[in-house]
């Protein structure tokens, strides 16, 4: 009996067809079209924010949806949030030179608006005029604000009116009065004062030193860091601490504060969690959902974003597989209307309505920093990132059954 049924399995196993991976093929299109793309849901998500800074009506017209149990006083900061986590991830685009091509045209009206809108947000008199007098949040989303100055000078800073500059400066030094969280926060305090030091503004270097020494201290190994003295598993290596503290070291290196191999390691450190985040990428364009602040989307590829925009990708990592790999994410996320209210604000959620997945500070204004995804947008069209032929990414290729780089920790 036992040996008729070996036979049966045998033959049963020959019958069977070969096993292979099934993953889904994306329809091949050119890199002018995936930016085409990028602009399109870029557009979508800051136009609502930009467009209400120009016309003087923020406050009025953005709706404040709120997390359950939220404990903020969303008046006195969401609408900050929204304008510095915006200004963040479309202030490389923005500064890119005028053309006459319909991006361009898309670009040079943001740009104006924005300049327009910022006016308006330093302004006591104005009805938009942003708190960065009280509460602890605005620790935070000015320093976005300075960070989108830091990346777009000549754009963003420079076309100000003297006014205009002086009250952002006075803004920015009214928070001193104001200690920021043992985290993350503690680049807030530091890259404002960053910004203040790189426009000849009196700035207080205890805040950078402690911010850099205590990042320093916090670094767990292989492209991580602890968010704190105990480690999270989350996404604030990208959404916060491997960008501020590589762009304030970079500062820091041009005034003679630091020294280039404080900058170039910290650098490798970020390029390194940049081959994770590449890695996180499944074939069908998601990635994990786990750890706080879900709300904030594609903000959560910061890293891998800006790394790209400074063309420091590592070398097993090309240009054209971030492209498309990224494409293939805010596709999922914004090519539908789940993620934006009729009047074409985000919604309090992951991908859709998901108030429950919202943590306790997070209102409407904080879902702009899903912006940050989008810095690549910062590189020409012209340049090798959206010009190269498609281009599978490490989760395609390693379900597709194709060679695929081994990954070990690294030492930095």
């Amino acid at each position: 009996m036992l040996a008729v049924s070996i036979a049966f399995l045998a033959v049963a196993q020959k019958k069977k067809r070969p096993v292979t991976a099934v993953v889904p093929q994306p329809v091949v299109v050119t890199g002018q079209q995936d930016r085409a793309v990028w602009v399109k849901h870029l557009y979508k998500i800051v136009y609502p924010v930009i467009h209400h800074m120009a016309e003087g009506t923020l406050k009025q017209q953005m709706p404040l949806e709120l997390a359950p149990q939220y404990f903020l006083q969303a008046k006195k900061v969401s609408y900050l949030e929204a304008v510095g986590r915006t200004m963040a991830g479309i202030a490389p685009w923005l500064a890119l030179p005028d053309d006459e091509t319909e991006e361009g045209k898309l670009r040079k009206q943001l740009r104006e608006d924005l300049l327009k809108g910022l006016r308006n947000a330093v302004d006591p008199a104005h009805p938009d005029y942003l708190n960065f007098r009280t509460e602890g949040q605005p620790l935070v989303d000015a320093a976005f604000v300075a960070h989108a100055f830091l990346r777009a000078p000549k754009a963003l800073w420079e076309p100000l009116d003297a006014v205009t500059k002086q009250r952002f400066i006075e803004e920015f030094k009214s928070l001193r009065n104001r200690k920021p969280a043992y985290s993350n926060w503690l680049l807030f305090a530091a890259l404002t004062e960053g910004f203040l030091l790189t426009v000849g503004e009196q700035h207080d270097p205890a805040r950078i030193d402690f911010a850099v020494r205590k990042m320093k201290e916090w670094y767990v190994g292989d492209g991580w860091y602890s968010d704190g003295e105990k480690f999270s598993m989350d996404y604030y290596n990208s959404f916060v601490i491997h960008p501020m503290l590589v762009d304030l070291l970079q500062l820091l290196v041009k005034k003679k504060m630091a020294q280039q191999q404080e900058y170039d390691q910290a650098l490798q450190r970020m390029v390194r969690h940049a081959e994770f985040q590449e890695r996180m990428i499944a074939p069908d364009g998601t990635f994990p959902v786990y750890g706080r602040s879900m709300t904030y989307r594609t903000g959560a590829f910061q890293v891998l974003a800006q790394v790209a925009l400074m063309e420091k990708l590592p070398a097993s990592v090309s240009q054209a597989q971030v492209r498309c790999a990224l494409t293939a994410v805010n596709d999922r996320m914004y090519s539908g209307n789940q993620n934006f209210d009729s009047n074409g604000w985000l919604v309090l959620g992951f991908n859709g309505r998901q108030p429950a997945i919202a943590d306790q500070y997070t209102s409407t204004g904080s879902l702009y920093l899903c912006t940050l995804g989008f810095l690549p947008l910062g590189l020409p069209a012209n340049h090798a990132f959206w010009t190269d032929a498609a281009a599978d990414w490490t989760n395609r290729k390693a379900w597709k059954g194709e060679p695929v780089k081994k990954d070990y920790r690294v030492e930095y």
